[in-house]
């Protein structure tokens, strides 16, 4: 079967476009048929060797998939041969088979294509985790999200406008705001052109954030930080940015407020069971019609290295998937 290999840490051109001989699905595992899968941020790190992942030399990256199930291991219960479904493979993913552990896979509802199901688990399932479970996100408070436009942010948006909260999209561009407006947002910040803790102050009355919600770090992080309320929660999701942001400790001791890591990947392998309950959740809000994945592009998985270069360029709004059929 073909499949992109990482031979050796590198940039996305260093990737190879190879065949490989198929894989059997073990204990707790289902072998999946991919369609589609999705592209993220995370995926053009783990090729670096910058991931908090490093997995074994070759690998192919890859965090999550959908398709039809192929073949079931030993010990798999609730699923059938050709069940649609996605799943989420931390790595892997960028290949024709992949085998996936079957408490992260899930069965696709009839209303959902393979496209949007490709897009849907890692960043609907990283804002869901990261609002409910780490921020307890109540109906009436005010979230603010930067790197707006992405696909974590356009996640965060949608998902805490069907929570009933108020919506502040940060980004850099007047384009990637007009997306945000339209995927729900209530205020807009374009963070490269006005003080982003003096706006955010402004936007809420003096009061500042309630929830403060970071996937892009390097110089935002403290201005952002500083713009929280009383008791607000700021919530680390990333660094597309590329840089780690230092932060001065008296801030969340004089604001009473808490800094909080989501890292959903590592939730969701230690926690199988309450990922699933959001995923059902997320999935329950989908046939409501209050989340639509927004796909940006696709590329063919031999030109996997140009979908990785379009998402470290920071150019897409929404996802990007790559097609397997």
């Amino acid at each position: 079967m073909k499949a992109i290999l990482c031979r050796q840490y590198g940039p996305p051109e260093s990737l190879e476009y190879a065949d490989i001989p198929p894989e059997k699905p073990g204990e707790g595992q289902v072998l999946i048929d991919v369609y589609y899968a999705g592209v993220n941020f995370p995926d053009t790190l783990v090729i670096l060797g910058r991931d908090q992942y490093k997995p074994t030399l070759p690998f192919s990256p890859g965090g999550e998939i959908s398709g039809t199930i192929k073949a079931i291991g030993p010990g798999v219960k609730g699923f059938e041969i050709g069940d649609r479904v996605f799943a989420g493979t931390v790595w892997g993913g960028y290949r024709e088979q992949v085998v996936a552990r079957a408490n992260n896979t899930f069965k696709m509802p009839d209303t959902m294509d393979y496209l949007t199901a490709s897009v849907f688990l890692a960043t609907y399932g990283t804002a869901i985790h990261c609002l409910i479970d780490k921020a307890n996100c109540k109906a009436g408070e005010t979230v603010a999200v930067l790197g707006a436009a992405g696909g974590v942010g356009t996640a965060v948006i949608q998902v805490a406008k069907a929570l009933g909260a108020r919506v502040i999209a940060c980004a850099s561009t007047q384009e990637k705001l007009d997306y945000c407006k339209a995927n729900g947002a209530d205020e807009l910040l374009n963070y490269r052109e006005v003080d982003l803790k003096k706006t955010l102050k402004t936007l809420t009355d003096g009061k500042g954030v309630d929830i403060m919600c970071d996937p892009v770090g390097s110089d935002y992080s403290e201005p952002a930080l500083r713009a929280t309320a009383w008791k607000g929660r700021f919530m680390v999701l990333g660094f597309t940015a590329g840089l780690i942001a230092k932060i001065p400790l008296n801030l969340p001791l004089l604001k009473g407020n808490a800094i909080i890591g989501v890292f959903w990947s590592t939730f969701a392998r230690r926690h199988p069971d309450e990922n699933r309950k959001n995923v059902t959740r997320l999935l329950e809000m989908y046939e409501a019609g209050k989340l639509k994945p927004h796909v940006h592009k696709t590329f063919s998985l031999k030109d996997a290295p140009l979908a990785l270069f379009e998402i470290s360029n920071r150019k897409v709004k929404g996802k990007i998937a790559l097609s397997l059929k």
